[in-house]
């Protein structure tokens, strides 16, 4: 696919962690001074792959996979962690599930799926303890991309309109292991959103941040771990709008170039000006990315 992406004859990188993280290495080409265009594209097409399976097949061989572990199991380790470090309780998950359906019900990019009820949430079965059916956004197909151009591209190209600046960028991973230490202490997404803070300078507080929530037990902890000051968490309803696995953290980097440059439509934040967007990948949360988005205005 990468092809008729746009990459026949052309230089061509692919990233296997997620979507953003390419976003993240465009940048990287960018700031080498090497390059200055890019096209960074992602696509999953879920309902032709079974995750669970494929998820599997990246445990270890010998120790791990026999015994069935999963995406699914993996997060129901983290899910455990995070409840007993962060006492998230249930009616607290149940309130987080309805409120990403009713964002998502908003979002003209999103598929419009029905807001559960809080009885249907709370009495849905069990996938893998703690994790209900309802604590989980369904996979979906999808696809993302996004044009970046050097400061030097688009100084010699001043005809083309910018949407926003990539301000800072921040990618970390943890361990492979999945014990209560490292899964509630979210290692890497503190270092990531370390980096990119950093990279990006205090000047101003995010007003959105757009997280990737493979369950809803990641978005009570994120918020808790993370320091996202008064930030709306996820306008667009996030994975409850649109999961397309590994494509999803580039999907939410499109949610934030729409919103810095007051074109999300019915999700829009007002006034919205920094804006982050989040991907999580590995076991576990075990990879996590960071990529902030300035408005044009902000320049």
């Amino acid at each position: 696919m990468a092809a008729p992406a746009g990459a026949y004859q052309t230089d061509e990188i692919r990233v296997s962690d997620a979507g953003l993280s390419a976003l993240c290495l465009a940048t990287a080409r960018h700031a080498s001074g090497d390059f200055d265009l890019g096209l960074v594209a992602s696509w999953c097409k879920s309902s032709k792959t079974d995750f669970p399976t494929v998820m599997n097949l990246r445990s270890d061989p010998f120790f791990t996979r026999d015994l069935g572990l999963d995406d699914q199991a993996a997060d129901a380790l983290f899910a455990q962690a995070v409840t007993a470090e962060f006492a998230i309780g249930t009616s607290e998950l149940t309130d987080r599930v309805r409120a990403g359906y009713r964002r998502a019900q908003r979002n003209p990019r999103g598929l419009g799926e029905a807001v559960p009820s809080a009885q249907e949430v709370a009495d849905a079965d069990y996938l893998v303890t703690p994790i209900r059916g309802s604590h989980r956004a369904a996979l979906t197909d999808g696809a993302a991309c996004l044009v970046v151009a050097s400061g030097r591209w688009v100084a010699r190209n001043r005809g083309h309109r910018l949407l926003a600046r990539i301000s800072g960028v921040g990618w970390a991973n943890d361990s492979y292991r999945l014990d209560r230490e490292r899964l509630a202490a979210l290692g890497s997404a503190r270092t990531s959103w370390a980096a990119a803070t950093r990279m990006a300078g205090a000047t101003r507080p995010p007003d959105i941040v757009e997280l990737e929530c493979p369950t809803v037990f990641h978005e009570a902890a994120y918020v808790r771990g993370l320091d996202f000051g008064q930030a709306v968490i996820s306008p667009s309803g996030g994975v409850y709008a649109q999961n397309p696995a590994t494509a999803t953290g580039l999907v939410n980097a499109v949610e934030a170039v729409l919103q810095v440059s007051q074109r999300a439509g019915a999700v829009q934040v007002p006034d919205a000006r920094r804006a982050v967007a989040h991907s999580c990948h590995g076991f576990a949360q075990q990879g996590n990315v960071f990529v902030i988005m300035d408005g044009v205005g902000e320049l």
